[in-house]
C-alpha cells in the first residue's frame, strides 16, 4: 500500500463518516459535492469532509482506493457507499438512513414563531393552494432561509405556529430552532425572517444610519481602509485610517465591539470587514457606498471624487 492509499485508509477508518469532496460542509466547490452535504445535513449534525482541491495526491488516490472514477465518495464505517447519484438515490428510497444507522439525529421540532401579520398572508396564499399543499421553510448550510408551499415528505419534520403547519426537511429542522418570520411592509415589503443560529455576516449600513448610531455609541470604531493618498483628498471626521499597527490594535478588542468600515464606494471596506469577521467579530458594518454615500447623504462638504 502506498503512503496516501495508508492516508486515505487512516481518514476513512477513524472517522464513522467522511465525505471526500471538492471545497468544504460550508463552502461546496462543486454541485455534486453541495448536493451530498445538503443530504447529509438533514441527517448528521457532525461528520468528516475532506477538501480534495487542496492535496492532489489525495485527489487522485481515493479514486484508486475505492475505484471510483468520480468525486464526492461517501465512506460509512470504513466502507464505500458510493458518489452523488448513489447517496441521492439512497435518500429517495429511504434507505440512506438505514445506512448512516445510529448516527442519524433524532428530527425533534424546532420552535418557530410566526408573527399575526405574516401569518395572515400565509393563511391568503394556502387558500389559493390545493389540500396537500403545505408552508415549507428550507433553510441550507448557509442560512439562507427559503419559503415555498410545497407537498409534505415522508422525511420531514412538521411545526405548528400561530395557526399554520410548516414543514421542514431535517437540516433545516436543526437550523430552525427559535427561527421568527415576520411579514414588515418597510424598508422593502416582505417576509423577515430572523435565526438567532445563523453565524454573524457583514451588516451592511447606510450613512445616516451609521451616524446615528456612533453619535449613540462612543464605543463604535470608524475605520477608513483606503490609501493615505485618498484619505489626503477626503476623510470622514472621526474616522481612523486602517494602518498595520491599528490592525493590531482592533485585533485586540472584544469581539463584540461594533466597527464600522468604508472605503471610496463600498468594495474595499467589506474584504476588510470580512477579515475582522473571520476573527471572530460579531457587531461588524460597511458603509454603504462608503464615503462617497457620506457626502451624498451626510456632510456635503466632504469633497467627493
Amino acid at each position: 500500500m502506498t503512503d496516501v492509499q495508508s492516508r486515505i485508509e487512516e481518514l476513512v477508518k477513524s472517522n464513522r463518516v467522511v465525505l471526500f469532496m471538492k471545497g468544504t460542509r460550508n463552502a461546496p466547490a462543486c454541485g455534486f459535492s453541495a448536493t451530498v452535504v445538503e443530504i447529509l445535513d438533514q441527517y448528521l449534525p457532525q461528520y468528516a469532509t475532506v477538501n480534495v482541491l487542496t492535496d492532489p495526491e489525495i485527489r487522485d488516490g481515493v479514486k484508486t482506493y475505492a475505484n471510483w472514477p468520480t468525486i464526492p465518495q461517501l465512506y460509512v464505517d470504513g466502507e464505500f457507499v458510493g458518489g452523488c447519484d448513489i447517496v441521492r438515490e439512497l435518500d429517495a428510497t429511504g434507505e440512506l438512513p438505514k445506512t448512516l444507522g445510529d448516527l442519524v439525529a433524532e428530527a425533534a421540532p424546532p420552535s418557530v414563531t410566526i408573527t399575526d401579520a405574516a401569518a395572515a398572508v400565509f393563511r391568503k396564499a394556502l387558500a389559493d393552494t390545493g389540500e396537500s399543499e403545505m408552508l415549507r421553510l428550507a433553510i441550507d448550510g448557509g442560512f439562507v432561509h427559503d419559503l415555498a408551499l410545497d407537498r409534505r415528505g415522508a422525511a420531514d419534520v412538521v411545526v405548528e405556529s400561530n395557526g399554520i403547519t410548516l414543514v421542514l426537511d431535517r437540516g433545516s429542522a436543526r437550523r430552525a430552532e427559535g427561527v421568527r418570520i415576520d411579514y414588515v411592509s418597510a424598508p422593502e415589503e416582505g417576509f423577515k425572517i430572523e435565526n438567532p443560529n445563523a453565524p454573524p455576516t457583514v451588516k451592511w449600513i447606510m450613512p445616516a444610519e451609521a451616524k446615528a448610531m456612533i453619535e449613540r455609541d462612543p464605543g463604535v470604531k470608524f475605520i477608513d481602509v483606503r490609501t493615505e493618498g485618498e484619505r489626503e483628498q477626503a476623510k470622514i471626521a472621526g474616522t481612523t485610517l486602517l494602518t498595520r499597527d491599528v490592525m493590531n490594535a482592533l485585533l485586540e478588542l472584544p469581539r463584540e465591539t461594533p466597527i464600522v468600515f468604508h472605503c471610496h464606494h463600498g468594495q474595499r471596506s467589506q474584504q476588510a470587514a470580512l477579515h475582522f469577521l473571520e476573527h471572530g467579530f460579531t457587531n461588524v458594518y460597511n458603509l454603504v457606498d462608503g464615503i462617497d454615500g457620506w457626502s451624498r447623504d451626510v456632510d456635503p462638504s466632504v469633497p467627493r471624487y
